[in-house]
């Protein structure tokens, strides 16, 4: 069964989904950007009614500042107090729920990461990582793309036939050579977080995704050496370039991984 209920969350009145389920493992999902709790073309509606139909109870809710829920949005950065106060919502009304698996995408994934949510286990999909300083994709992204044209013929035929756009390939090659390496920065908060965590985490990355490109590029980076060499973690790459599992190939990948999570 399916049901909207309202929970607090320091002084705002969040609104979140539940669908209810016999199993005593359920998921959290946790939106990411400024996405409602529905979901893009309600794909996290349709996620949370098929993992029910697994037998597994679902949450979902909307921080505050999106979708019905009241308060400022303050971003995945602020989300700390709304995330804990959804999984409190969660265990209150399914009590028989002893072990919750956590689900978030692009900047959900990083705004878990980060707070320290108290479940029990982590899928992480396409982490946001990216220091965004222009309306430029990340340098990791335009490296990946100028790889790929320069083993594209067609792409040298552009070049010496005037086709190609050398200002726009310029802006391109100058946001790589000046990428911001801040320390501190989100990738090395990211990385600090997973390194010191010991809860079971799988991450997804669809490789042809600008977002999940940007990770990955950190990901082979220094900064998640720890990480890489931790029990418990599993980096799982798939051949996508969908940052929402749009097709039904990808639904189906990010099912079995759900599901293999919620029965560990």
């Amino acid at each position: 069964m399916r049901r909207i209920i309202s929970f607090a969350c320091e002084g705002a009145t969040l609104l979140g989904t539940v669908d209810e389920a016999s199993a005593t493992t359920g998921l959290l999902i946790v939106s990411g950007g400024n996405e409602i709790r529905m979901g893009a073309h309600r794909g996290m509606a349709q996620l949370a009614n098929d993992i029910q139909g697994a037998g597994y109870p679902v949450f979902r809710f909307d921080r505050r500042g999106i979708g019905d829920s009241e308060g400022e949005n303050g971003g995945f950065s602020s989300s700390k107090a709304d995330i804990a106060a959804a999984l409190a919502a969660f265990r209150a009304e399914c009590p028989r729920v002893s072990r919750v698996v956590a689900f978030g995408n692009c900047d959900a994934a990083t705004a878990l990461t980060l707070h320290g949510t108290k479940v029990d286990a982590l899928v992480l999909a396409n982490p946001w990582v990216i220091e965004q300083v222009d309306e430029l994709p990340p340098p990791a992204a335009i490296k990946d793309r100028y790889a790929k044209r320069l083993r594209d013929p067609k792409a040298w035929i552009a070049l010496f036939s005037g086709k190609l756009n050398l200002v726009a390939a310029f802006r391109g090659l100058r946001r790589i050579t000046a990428a911001p390496k801040s320390k501190g920065g989100l990738a090395e908060q990211v990385a600090n977080a997973l390194a010191h965590d010991t809860r079971p985490t799988r991450i997804i990355a669809a490789t042809g995704d600008n977002t999940a490109i940007a990770f990955l590029d950190a990901w082979q980076s220094d900064l998640f050496v720890s990480v890489r060499n931790r029990t418990g973690v599993e980096l799982i790459k798939l051949n996508s370039s969908s940052h929402s599992f749009a097709s039904d190939e990808d639904y189906a990948y990010l099912m079995t991984a759900l599901k293999s999570a919620l029965s560990d």
